[in-house]
């Protein structure tokens, strides 16, 4: 029996989405962009196709680079600090995490990295470190030379070479911080916050101009717990909820509004923490509505299965 084109490129579909992702740092324009290559899939010549997987990785990752020309512009303009969108990985959607490198591999921390290179080089990076592609593979996706691509490689690396791209808390660690953060947040226990926090730490809000949020990063212990003495204070007045999930393969914060007339309490918020030392040194909260929908929607099926 011979497979349709809708079917055989479903077989791919999450591995491409998982490519997009990494190399926009955006679950919206990840999705279109794989929607985009399905369409070219399904109007493609099928006797010009001979490895569909490698033919589609070309074209989304072509596609992509497309994308980020434009949103580098776009993101100068954003209102505020740009932070990626969260995605909840414990489902799998962006592939097997079964180690710490491929868990740190698609973390916030790294996402936000990987902005200082430039749409090549993050190209050369994702498939290289993150899909295992050989330097020839490379070559071929992106029409360079090999010696090329393998130069590209060595200038994303040493521009990411630096303190903070190092994550290497332990998961179990960076479990308990979390849970003692979401303990302390819940019961307004600025102390307990306190011990919590790197003396330099620094908390960054993405609300994009869409919903009230800091426009600087906030840096400082002191300066963060005011910050946070005031979120925590009308939170626990608005009845907002705290729980925890796996997001971009680590131990996320979720906050959640007062439950609507349907009964569903929306995401309005995702807290990503970077850990080192025992203590946590950044926390990146996204409270742009619209880089919430995708990880909402991923939320609700778990909430709703089948």
């Amino acid at each position: 029996m011979t497979t349709s084109p809708a079917d055989e490129f479903e077989t791919y579909r999450p591995r491409l989405f998982g490519l997009a992702y990494r190399m926009l740092g955006s679950a919206a324009d990840a999705e279109d962009t794989v929607q985009d290559a399905y369409l070219r899939f399904g109007g493609a010549d099928r006797t010009g196709v001979e490895q569909p997987g490698a033919w589609l990785a070309k074209v989304v990752t072509n596609l992509c680079l497309n994308r980020l020309a434009s949103a580098r512009a776009r993101r100068e303009r954003y209102v505020g600090p740009w932070l990626p969108e969260p995605v909840v990985t414990a489902d799998g959607a962006l592939g097997p995490l079964e180690s710490a490198e491929r868990r740190d591999a698609v973390s916030v921390a790294l996402l936000v990295l990987l902005e200082r290179l430039t749409p090549t080089e993050r190209a050369v990076y994702v498939l290289r470190e993150a899909f295992a592609y050989g330097h020839r593979e490379i070559a071929g996706v992106l029409e360079l030379s090999e010696a090329n691509c393998r130069q590209l490689y060595r200038r994303a690396v040493r521009r990411l070479a630096v303190p903070e791209a190092r994550f290497d808390a332990p998961a179990e660690q960076r479990a308990r911080l979390v849970d003692s953060f979401l303990s302390a947040a819940r019961e307004g226990d600025l102390a307990g916050l306190e011990r919590l926090f790197a003396e330099e730490v620094v908390w960054w809000s993405d609300g994009g101009g869409k919903v009230s949020a800091a426009r600087r990063p906030v840096e400082g212990r002191e300066k963060v717990l005011r910050f946070l003495a005031g979120v925590t204070g009308r939170a626990g007045a608005d009845g907002f909820a705290l729980s925890v999930a796996e997001v971009n393969g680590h131990d996320a914060l979720i906050v959640r509004g007062p439950a609507g007339a349907d009964g569903v309490a929306d995401v309005i918020g995702v807290v990503a923490f970077e850990v080192r030392d025992g203590v946590i040194t950044e926390a990146r909260m996204v409270m742009n509505p619209d880089k919430l929908e995708f990880l909402g929607r991923q939320l609700e099926r778990v909430r709703t299965p089948g």
